[in-house]
Parts: C-alpha cells; structure tokens; sequence
C-alpha cells in the first residue's frame, strides 16, 4: 500500500523504520518544522525527519495543517492509501482525514479511551497505573476518540520509567501497526468489512493526558514519597529540585521500606519534608518526605556530570539537616 507517515519524535522511529522495510511503500512523511533545541538557538530537524532524510523520503513540515491549501493539494495529488500517524504532534481536520483511500490511522500509546491526549505514557507512570498498552485507531476529528482495530496490553515494571517504557511501548506500536495493515489490506481483497471497537465498550473511565508543563517538573518534598517516585520515574531525566541554590535532576530513587528504616536507625525529627535525614556510605542520601522518607541514588548536579551512590555523595558533599527546596 502507499503510505504517509506521519511523526515527529524519536519515538515514532521504530514503525517508520519498519515500514520503510516492509513490502509497503512509504511515499511521504509529515513532521513537525525544524525548532530551535540548543543554546545556540541552532534549528534542529525532528528525528523523523532525520531518518526520512537518510532514506530519501520525501519530507513535508508544514508550519499548519489546519487551511493549509497548498499542503492538502499536494497530499491528494499522491493517491495515498493510508495515513499512518504515531505522535505527529496535532490534531488533524477533517479535510485532511479524508484523503486517504482507506483511512487514516493511529497508535496511541494507552489503554483508551484512559489518557487521551500529549502525553499518554508521562501520565501512566506519574499515576502508578498497573498497566498501560498501544491501540490502534481509526482516526476521526476528536482527541483520541476513534474507533479501535487492535490493542495489546502490557505491564508497567516496578523499574520503569520515561525512557525504558517509551522505547517498549514504541516497539509494540511498530509492531501492531504493521498487523493492523495486514487485516486492512486482507478486507480490502476480500471486500469484507473489518472489526472495530467503540471505546465506549470497553468500560474503562475516560481520563486526559494534559501537556507536560515546567512546573510539572519540580519535585514536591511534602507529597507523599510513593507520588514522589511516580514523578521522578514519569517525567525521566527531567525532575528536579535546588540544592544549596543550584538545579539538581532527580534521576533516581527508592522509597525506604519500615525495615530499611530501622537498620538504617533513621529518625525523622524534622517537622518539614524535604530535609536531608541521613547519608549512607557507598549508598545514597535519605531525604524526608510527607511519609515514608527516600534514598537519592542517582542526581545530575547543574554544570555536573551524572552520579550516582559514592560519586554523588562525594559531588554534592551533603550534610544532615540540609534543606533540598522544590
């Protein structure tokens, strides 16, 4: 079938990559135009315009979508039969929707109709969700409201974060999206309808997944620390909090079990969270929380290089009373 890909971050790789492989042609991709990401204010390109680069795709990076004449004459002039989109970063109108011959297509990264929208997997993890999955959607002018061809469920692992379940639950959308071609191009042979499923069936709550915002990134010490761990797993590598007035990224930490307490002979006399309870040698840094106190096992210190355990304790030379502020 003839396809555009429709994408912008690393995360879309592994279905552009698969596809470009696949007996399918990949005839085009659409991705977001090229931002300025450095202190130097240099435009970068998107990774799918990278990779689109390297393999001789042709490349649109239209500045909007929405009215844009020019853009949705040339997408019909292409005699697409799919539009294929995995995290392109906007909602698209109706009149682009129905170019395609047979639809236009989405993996999104959640159990909907839970976490519609931005950021999907930030909030799974941020929530302490058990698990979350990838669904395979037909797309219609709503905010992740179409109907559903295929969905696979998977576990979040206690030791999950940002990075490690983006790059599993990536796999997975490759994966399905290119099962879900397979089932489209076998009804088209066959002239038989496909199945889909409403999410209004599924009997799952309907939550939003909100933009990530700056603020969202300061570690609250006065939550509760199992929220606090959430957090710092669901916006990887990028929580933070001050440390004798500089940014400190929270990159790792353990909740302190009650035994782990005790052996460790830790008392929380401070009336406030946030207060440095202990230091453990070759271990990490004990920091009071709403509940249970924390281990710090791993930190980037602003203008340092990330360390962990010894090496951070020795970096951050910390003492016990301290106050890490949010």
């Amino acid at each position: 079938m003839r396809i555009i890909f429709w994408g912008t971050p690393e995360y879309s790789i592994a279905s552009l990559e698969i596809f470009n492989k696949s007996k399918h042609k990949i005839i085009g991709v659409v991705s977001q135009p090229d931002k300025k990401r450095s202190r130097g204010n240099k435009l970068i390109s998107s990774p799918v315009k990278s990779f689109a680069e390297k393999e001789s795709i042709k490349i649109y990076t239209p500045a909007k979508i929405r009215d844009n004449i020019h853009f949705i004459n040339e997408l019909k002039s292409l005699s697409c039969d799919l539009f294929i989109v995995i995290a392109y970063g906007k909602i698209l109108p109706k009149e682009i929707l129905e170019i395609p011959k047979f639809g236009c297509w989405n993996a999104h990264a959640s159990l909907l109709p839970r976490w519609r929208g931005a950021a999907p997997i930030q909030w799974s993890l941020i929530k302490g969700d058990e698990f979350t999955g990838v669904g395979i959607m037909k797309m219609n002018e709503g905010l992740d409201t179409g109907d559903l061809l295929l969905e696979e469920k998977i576990k979040i692992d206690n030791d999950d974060n940002l990075n490690t379940l983006s790059e599993k639950l990536s796999i997975l959308s490759a994966k399905l999206f290119l099962n879900a071609t397979a089932i489209l191009e076998e009804n088209i042979l066959k002239n038989t309808n496909y199945q889909l499923t409403k999410q209004n069936t599924l009997g799952r709550e309907i939550t939003y997944a909100r933009m990530i915002e700056k603020s969202d990134f300061r570690v609250d010490w006065s939550n509760e620390a199992i929220k606090i761990s959430q957090k710092i797993k669901g916006l990887y590598p990028q929580a933070n909090t001050t440390f004798r007035g500089k940014n400190l990224k929270i990159l790792k930490i353990k909740v302190l079990s009650s035994d782990e307490i005790k052996k460790n002979l830790i008392t929380n006399n401070y009336s406030r969270p946030g207060i440095i309870l202990a230091v453990i040698e070759n271990e990490g840094i004990i920091i009071s929380t709403k509940t249970d106190p924390i281990i710090l096992l791993e930190a980037k210190l602003e203008g340092k290089n990330i360390s962990s355990k010894k090496q951070l304790i020795q970096q951050l030379k910390p003492s016990v009373g301290e106050y890490l502020s949010d």
